[in-house]
């Protein structure tokens, strides 16, 4: 049993977010994953992506 059963779940992408700090709509064209780390365009606080279980994308400052 080498693979586990999250790797083998379709990662969700979301292509853009609001940011927690000043409310601007932040669109990425190259996708946001679980992980990775996205800065707002507008104010330039740095997050750290996670994507629940269910989906929903939170945002933590860095």
């Amino acid at each position: 049993m080498s693979d586990s059963d999250e790797s083998n779940k379709p990662q969700k992408k979301y292509n853009d977010f609001d940011c927690p700090n000043c409310n601007a709509n932040n669109p990425y064209d190259e996708g946001i994953t679980d992980g990775a780390e996205v800065r707002c365009y507008y104010c330039g606080q740095e997050f750290r992506a996670r994507i629940d279980e269910s989906g929903k994308l939170k945002l933590r400052e860095i």
